[in-house]
């Protein structure tokens, strides 16, 4: 997979223009301007660099990590180093909108190097992508606009300090109207939850609990087809639990079932709901139920 180490050759690959800064780059179809197309069709490649998106498809289906989703409507997009990018020439672009890129390096010795840890969307696949209101996109285009107005500008000791400080602020929009879209999609939050339940109930019936064991959270948000970080934040902000208690609860409710079948032990309990460790299932279920899996057999069998 060719991987591309500076924005220039990143940018070249694309066949888009090269960039007024080594390390940030931004394109803008401000007014009746349009966005330089990228090449038509590309294999699997990763770059090291971030990018913030918006644009609109006319219609194809492009490739982001493992997932592949329709753009026929608009979304913000923001996209992480080494991320997996594929794309071929069923896509057809409606060259309008914005891309904003920068290499990671370019973060160096500011305070955004260590916040863009924290803006998870940066994880999410990109049927998660943000979609704005109007208002949203026009308070998102007057940032990029000042951010474009300083790109533009003869470059000074200043000139990165003003571009970070506008991408901060874009961040931190871009983290409200997230907020807002789980807010608004709380039916599609309740879903997924059910999904992942319906998932761990398959698991568990078809015996690769015992073969393969406890299925790890990326596992589980791959067959979900969303991505780690969105699966997490959306259970999070929906029941306040995180997807790991989640999947703990759902095992402790199997072994609340399990134990009150008298002739297993409790090692064997554990095995049977994937725990290489005995001792581990009864620290997590004490834990969690405030009684030892002993003490819980105990106090049933005398109800």
């Amino acid at each position: 997979m060719q991987h591309f180490k500076t924005l220039s050759s990143y940018l070249e690959y694309l066949e888009l223009p090269l960039p007024e800064h080594p390390m940030f780059s931004l394109f803008n179809s401000k007014g009746n301007g349009y966005l330089p197309c990228p090449r038509e069709s590309s294999p699997p490649i990763t770059n090291d660099c971030y990018t913030i998106s918006f644009k609109k498809f006319v219609k194809g289906s492009l490739n982001y990590g493992r997932t592949k989703y329709d753009f026929t409507n608009g979304a913000l997009i923001f996209i992480s180093p080494k991320q997996v990018l594929q794309w071929d020439n069923s896509v057809v672009f409606e060259q309008k909108g914005f891309s904003i890129n920068f290499h990671k390096d370019f973060l160096n010795g500011t305070e955004l190097a260590q916040q863009i840890k924290k803006y998870s969307f940066f994880s999410y696949s990109t049927n998660e992508a943000l979609h704005l209101s109007p208002k949203e996109e026009k308070q998102i285009e007057s940032i990029v606009e000042n951010i474009e107005i300083e790109y533009q500008n003869n470059q000074d000791k200043f000139s990165k300090e003003i571009i970070i400080s506008h991408l901060v602020t874009l961040l931190k929009y871009a983290n409200r109207f997230y907020e807002r879209q789980f807010l608004n999609r709380k039916e599609l939050s309740n879903d997924l939850l059910d999904r992942f339940n319906l998932y761990l109930s398959k698991y568990f019936e078809s015996g690769q609990l015992q073969e393969k064991g406890i299925p790890n959270i990326q596992h589980i948000a791959n067959k979900l087809s969303v991505s780690q970080r969105y699966l997490a934040d959306t259970l999070k902000k929906e029941t306040s639990k995180t997807t790991t208690e989640h999947l703990q609860l759902y095992l402790i409710d199997e072994a609340k079932n399990i134990l009150l079948q008298p002739r297993k032990s409790i090692s064997e309990v554990a095995y049977e709901l994937g725990f290489e460790y005995p001792p581990y299932f009864s620290r997590l279920f004490r834990k969690k139920e405030g009684v030892s899996p002993t003490e819980y057999r105990k106090k049933h069998k005398l109800n």
